[in-house]
């Protein structure tokens, strides 16, 4: 499975990057491959780390104000033009989507896939990963969107919430018919 990460590039304590290391670590060695932000640094490194001493694939897809940050010796590597461009491209190469912890970027693609999904043009399957409780106010917000009407398809269609990370793969793997 291609699983597009969608995560922060920022530096981050131990409570952040020890789940992003472990889900990292189960899909290199589930033979999967990363579709994620391109970065080599923070926790965007952290997992493309991970994948790859996992013996998982890399494809990286950077954006040009970015490129000089991006990873070397990946398996695949897309310069965009701009953000627009690059959320597009992660969508396109990739089979899932993961949501780790992040900030305004993160926060600007995974409300992207939701709407995507809401509207069914895309049926990917999409996993919220609650690191540390990171999404717990996100998650009620979305759940208060349900309750009062602003969602036409169940919460449960679009997004599901995982609390560790062997949760998370576990999920995307069912969902895909990968055992």
């Amino acid at each position: 499975m291609n699983i597009c990460v969608f995560l922060s590039a920022a530096d981050l304590d131990d409570r952040y990057t020890r789940p992003a290391r472990e889900f990292a670590k189960l899909l290199g060695k589930g033979g999967h491959t990363l579709v994620w932000g391109g970065s080599d640094v923070g926790l965007m490194k952290v997992v493309a780390d991970g994948v790859q001493e996992a013996g998982g694939r890399l494809v990286g897809v950077s954006v040009r104000f970015l490129a000089a940050k991006a990873r070397e010796g990946v398996d695949e590597m897309v310069v965009a033009e701009d953000l627009a461009e690059r959320k597009k491209l992660l969508l396109e190469k990739s089979d899932a989507v993961v949501i780790m912890v992040g900030g305004t970027g993160t926060l600007d693609e995974a409300t992207e896939i939701l709407e995507l999904k809401k509207h069914g043009h895309t049926d990917k399957p999409v996993v919220l990963l609650n690191t540390a409780g990171f999404y717990d106010g996100l998650k009620e917000q979305f759940r208060r969107m349900e309750d009062e009407g602003f969602l036409p398809r169940p919460l449960t269609d679009l997004v599901f919430f995982a609390e560790e990370p062997v949760g998370a793969l576990a999920y995307l793997e069912e969902s895909q018919g990968v055992a």
